[in-house]
């Protein structure tokens, strides 16, 4: 018979609608049970593509002996952390406090006031390498719980001091623009100068620190294009080599596109299968910069597989973006993504093993007796060892991708979390609004249209935004990082197709988000609104890990905001986040990715770019082509069609007064809305900005 989870719309919490554990979703009726009951409260936090939450699933919550346990002696809740955010990281800081480490799935034991009193992650169902079962752990806590409450009260109590967050200053520290040189200068000591990326097993991608690689590189003063360039060569071969490396590696899926989580090794060979759309919308939008700095050609392939991966597969029909899938299939992870020497000879036949030879397919494998793609040596290597052309090893490569896509398509798929999250897509309608734009992908932008008004429509009730949405249900208020990351995405969208409509959305969700979120006491934006529930303590995440955290995708999108509108109010906010934070972000580099962007920005007076003319004209295009094709990443960018009328720039200082010059488009560079002489011509334009060639 069907659990409590049978009614929520999680596919994480409907995997375990069927197990004997008595499951509860977080909400009253639990913690209200385990006051009225006395028992204390077993809160397991996991998501749905987390293979070791699987495990734990199979071992102990579908096994009847361990259910009677949990079921006699506690109120057992199961959340998931993608849909609650706040939960994971209040908690998550308490296992982390008790054990030094953390993860999923996360096990922890609360009072029935919801403090945490003992944790942990994935237990066994029986003891193993010095690790006590799961049951063992369950009759201990319990026999604590009632027999010597005074010691659990103190753990609880002595815990709870340690959930406020890290300190941070009081928003008035100096900002520097040294912070960005120092931030690169420490990321070189951090550097895996044969492997690329930062530290060793496991690795992870780390885009905002790459990005942070590629503002020190680009860095351009106070004065915009004109200012004292210091560019590092230094960071842009940290950069460049972490990303030759995770593309050729078997991080990125070779055959479908698109980034698995992370490498479980120090050469991003061997993934954690699952694929995360915040990875990937991440991943996308730094290849995309690479290939605006540099010009390299597989930068924009791997930018477009990616989205392309992600339209093709984790795209709703209505216009959302899937959270994930899966690493298993069959029960087997990785399953789906290995290959043998003869499944790839039976796709393609005589060009099989020159195939296996790019692609490091072998008898004997490099992963459970299996093949994981990945490319040892480049095209051109392989021609030279093989003694063939190169033209011949990219006819080859070519064909053997759509071949073995096909015959992967007849496989069992692995499992997709259809649910839509609003931060998640708002990371990923930024990268698409960016991409449609620079590489003139009009797919991508009609993607990005249709992505921004499904979420403002179906995630959005009396002006509140909400955090997901799955089959027709929206649920659970929306987080600081919705609104920023979906702020962001609207602004992107808007720089790339000029409607006005995606602006004045961008600006009532700014005004929302600061009502809700910012503490005037504080001087910082909380993670919840001030209208959630009450929860042990108000969460307030600043740190940049896998995604950013709200914090500083807030101050960077107030800081773009500010350009657009003239509203001096938002850089205001912004600037304050940012004080606080001052002293820990240079000396933490791979911890505070998005707050350095978000300095940066700040610091470098940021070129406002005005284009004017029809999108349809050529002449603006070839003006559009300089702006978005170049890597500017402290820069925005208006339009104005004068077509349109008058009213296209209302309330828009930044496109007051801006028209037409001798009947042609043309280009204006502002830096705080004093602009320079307006150009014509796509050359001229290139000088304005600085660019180099």
């Amino acid at each position: 018979m069907p659990n409590r989870l049978a009614q929520e719309t999680s596919p994480y919490l409907l995997q375990h609608k069927n197990n004997p554990v008595d499951w509860h979703p977080w909400g009253p009726e639990a913690l209200e049970r385990a006051r009225g009951e006395d028992m204390p409260i077993f809160l397991s936090i996991g998501y749905s593509a987390c293979h070791w939450c699987h495990v734990m699933e199979h071992e102990s919550f579908e096994d009847a002996a361990t259910a009677d346990v949990l079921n006699r002696l506690f109120v057992s809740i199961k959340v998931d952390r993608e849909e609650r955010p706040d939960l994971d990281a209040i908690y998550m800081q308490a296992v982390q406090a008790m054990t030094g480490r953390g993860g999923w799935p996360m096990s922890v034991f609360l009072l029935p006031d919801g403090r945490p009193f003992y944790g942990g992650t994935y237990f066994p169902n029986e003891e193993r390498h010095g690790m006590p079962s799961f049951t063992q752990v369950l009759l201990g806590v319990a026999d604590a719980y009632h027999n010597r409450r005074a010691d659990v009260e103190k753990a609880a109590g002595e815990l709870l001091p340690r959930l406020q967050g890290i300190p941070t200053g009081k928003g008035d520290a100096q900002l520097s623009e040294s912070v960005l040189r120092d931030a690169a200068g420490k990321l070189a000591g951090l550097f895996d100068w044969d492997n690329g990326g930062f530290g060793g097993a496991p690795k992870f991608p780390q885009p905002m620190t790459l990005e942070v690689l590629l503002r020190a590189h680009d860095y351009r003063g106070r004065h915009g294009g004109q200012g004292q360039r210091w560019g590092d060569a230094r960071a842009l071969q940290m950069a460049e080599h972490t990303l030759g490396q995770m593309a050729r590696g078997g991080i990125y899926d070779q055959i479908g596109g698109g980034f698995h989580r992370y490498a479980t090794d120090a050469h991003w060979l061997v993934p954690h299968f699952e694929k995360m759309l915040y990875d990937n919308a991440q991943l996308a939008r730094l290849y995309l910069h690479a290939h605006q700095a540099t010009g390299k050609a597989v930068y924009r392939r791997i930018a477009e597989e990616t989205c392309d991966y992600v339209l093709r597969e984790m795209t709703h029909a209505d216009g959302g973006f899937f959270s994930s899938q899966d690493a298993d299939s069959e029960g087997v992870e990785g399953k789906f993504f290995v290959w043998s020497p003869a499944e790839v000879e039976q796709a393609l036949g005589e060009d099989a093993a020159l195939f296996c030879r790019v692609f490091d397919v072998t008898p004997e494998g490099n992963f459970e007796g299996h093949s994981i793609l990945n490319m040892p040596l480049d095209q051109a290597g392989v021609a030279r060892e093989v003694g063939v052309s190169e033209e011949e090893v990219l006819r080859v490569t070519a064909k053997g991708r759509r071949a073995l896509y096909a015959a992967r398509e007849r496989r069992v798929h692995p499992g997709r979390d259809e649910k839509v999250l609003t931060a998640w897509n708002g990371l990923m309608l930024q990268a698409l609004a960016e991409a449609g734009a620079a590489l003139g992908r009009e797919d991508y932008l009609a993607a990005a249209r249709k992505n921004a008004a499904f979420l403002l429509q179906k995630l959005r009730t009396q002006g509140r935004l909400l955090r997901s949405w799955k089959d027709g249900r929206a649920k659970t208020l929306g987080y600081l990082e919705d609104y920023a990351m979906l702020i962001s995405g609207l602004l992107a969208l808007y720089e790339a197709d000029w409607r006005r409509r995606w602006l004045d959305e961008a600006r009532a969700l700014a005004e929302g988000m600061i009502a809700l979120y910012w503490s005037e006491d504080e001087g910082v934006f909380f993670d919840t609104g001030s209208d959630h529930e009450t929860l042990i303590v108000r969460p307030r995440d600043v740190f940049d890990n896998a995604m950013p955290c709200g914090g500083s995708a807030a101050a960077e999108a107030l800081l773009r905001l500010a350009r657009f509108t003239g509203e001096a109010s938002y850089a205001r906010y912004a600037e304050r986040s940012l004080r606080a934070m001052a002293g820990v972000m240079a000396n933490h580099p791979t911890g505070f990715g998005r707050w350095l962007a978000a300095l940066d920005f700040h610091m470098a007076t940021p070129q406002e770019i005005v284009v004017v003319g029809s999108q349809k004209d050529a002449a603006t295009q070839a003006l559009l082509q300089v702006v978005f094709g170049a890597y500017l990443p402290n820069r925005i960018v208006a339009g104005l069609d004068p077509s349109n009328g008058d009213g296209a720039a209302e309330g828009t200082p930044l496109l007051a007064g801006r028209a037409l010059v001798g009947g042609r488009p043309a280009a204006y560079v502002c830096e705080e809305y004093a602009c320079r002489q307006p150009v014509t011509d796509a050359e001229s334009l290139r000088r304005e900005l600085g660019l180099r060639g």
